[in-house]
């Protein structure tokens, strides 16, 4: 978008980004502070012009063309009873840094962060900090900021693609409303569910009385939903370390499927109460990251990116035994791929590690207690 201002009158050039959006549209992106109902005086007056010609709400633009713009109005008044208007604080230069530093990778159309924990994705009630906001810190040149095409509960960690063309958002955007984008994240659960493998297929729906901030199974008023799950690695019975995958992109998802099996994500007190915590020196954070995100860029080619894990998070894995690198094992790319005999092997030898280094803990436990050598005693 290229303007140019003439005294009062503004004239701005249609850029790719807005070719073939409805002219209403374009005062969103652009001039959001620009009413619906000014622009439609504005046309039926003739004082909207594009190439020269009157212009309505509902034409569709071409790159290239000439808009005419009237100068701005001045806002009307408030009144005594008026609710004032909320001023955002630009970013002190440690918020840029901060946002800037959760970049993992860029393109032209695209950042891909790496959210921490307990930052909230949009704002809200009493939500004044948030990435919304912070991407101001990654606007270009010209002043477009990136725009949200996905979220992350305020808990959750990991991977978050953010577009940084009104086109670009218009594509994301598509892909995950299609399914096609592909979202990894791992959790660590309480207790073993009894299969490795398997589909949780629960709808679920708002549950009364919480304000919509809690999901609960419905099966006659839900929405559908449904979870892939494959378990990573096992702690004995105490807890696993599982792979999720959500099928569709219901709110709390993952949090509250397995809280619909008996086990609850580790740190999940909405969904799983006292039981969802773990004793033994492990955070008592929300366990669940997504770690991967696989989706097509504009010009076809793969966006695939993983994000390294939270400190608590990491923490918790090296306290249970754990291998990191067993995680990555699992393929991506098939729905529901049997597992390769090279993977089950490397998983075999992950758990045999991790088994190892807890019985090793257990013995220094016990102190000066003998090791059992499985010999009878000389006579």
């Amino acid at each position: 978008m290229v303007t140019q201002s003439s005294g009062d009158v503004r004239t701005f050039t249609v850029g790719e980004d807005d070719d073939g959006i409805r002219l209403d549209r374009w005062f969103k992106r652009h001039l959001p502070d620009v009413s619906f109902n000014l622009v439609s005086r504005w046309a039926r007056t003739g004082q909207l012009r594009l190439d020269g010609k009157r212009a309505t709400p509902g034409d569709r633009l071409e790159t290239g063309q000439t808009l005419r713009v009237p100068p701005a109005e001045p806002a009307p008044a408030e009144g005594p009873g008026a609710k004032p208007k909320r001023i955002v604080e630009p970013l002190t230069e440690d918020e840029q840094s901060f946002v800037r530093d959760m970049v993992m990778a860029r393109g032209r159309d695209y950042f891909v962060l790496n959210k921490p924990p307990g930052l909230a994705t949009q704002g809200g009630t009493k939500t004044n900090q948030h990435l919304d906001r912070l991407l101001d810190g990654l606007a270009d040149d010209d002043g477009q900021r990136p725009k949200l095409v996905h979220r992350l509960d305020k808990d959750t960690s990991g991977v978050l693609l953010v577009a940084r063309t009104a086109r670009a958002a218009g594509h994301f955007s598509k892909a995950f409303a299609g399914r096609t984008a592909r979202k990894v994240y791992w959790a660590i659960i309480v207790g073993v569910p009894s299969l490795e493998e398997g589909t949780i297929d629960a709808p679920l729906a708002k549950q009364p009385g919480t304000g919509g901030e809690k999901m609960q199974v419905d099966e006659e008023n839900g929405l559908p939903a449904k979870t892939r799950y494959r378990l990573i690695d096992r702690a004995g019975n105490r807890a696993a370390w599982v792979e999720l995958q959500p099928l569709t992109g219901r709110t709390h998802q993952l949090r509250a499927h397995m809280a619909a099996i008996g086990h609850p994500i580790v740190g999940d007190a909405k969904y799983g109460g006292a039981d969802a915590f773990l004793t033994g020196g492990i955070s008592r954070k929300l366990h669940l990251h997504a770690r991967r995100l696989k989706i097509d860029g504009l010009d076809g080619k793969p966006i695939d990116q993983q994000a390294d894990l939270p400190g608590h998070f990491a923490e918790s894995l090296e306290a249970l035994g754990f291998d990191r690198m067993a995680g990555d094992m699992l393929p991506l790319d098939t729905p529901d791929p049997a597992r390769t005999p090279e993977a089950k092997a490397r998983r075999a030898a992950a758990h045999a590690k991790s088994a190892r280094k807890a019985r090793k803990g257990e013995r220094r436990s016990r102190g000066a207690a003998p090791a059992k050598t499985g010999r009878r005693p000389r006579k």
